[in-house]
């Protein structure tokens, strides 16, 4: 017996629309798969600041606000990826994870 696939396509305007031809996420049964993020503003679709910091911060409220709008939260997430441009922020970014998604 097969058991059918439920698809569910996930977005809200609480984080920036998809720059390209796809959604912010997709839940796949009972696994989200969340599109990358970055530190965009979701009004004005710019950056919130130049700073790793700050992009990062804003990177994960906007994956916060995606994780609500599917119903779940940081509490179930058990994997992220996190792509820089210089490994000298690592420390700083890491440090603003810890903070931005604690359970």
């Amino acid at each position: 017996m097969t058991s059918k696939i439920i698809r569910k396509v996930i977005n809200t305007a609480k984080a920036p629309s998809a720059i390209g031809p796809y959604s912010q996420a997709v839940q796949v049964n009972h696994t989200l798969y969340i599109s990358g993020q970055l530190g965009l503003d979701a009004t004005t679709m710019e950056f919130v600041a130049d700073d790793v910091c700050a992009q990062a911060k804003r990177a994960l409220e906007n994956m916060g606000h995606i994780l609500k709008a599917a119903g779940s939260d940081y509490s179930k997430v058990i994997k992220t990826t996190v792509l820089l441009a210089d490994m000298k922020d690592f420390g700083r970014v890491n440090e603003v994870r810890r903070r931005e998604c604690e359970i």
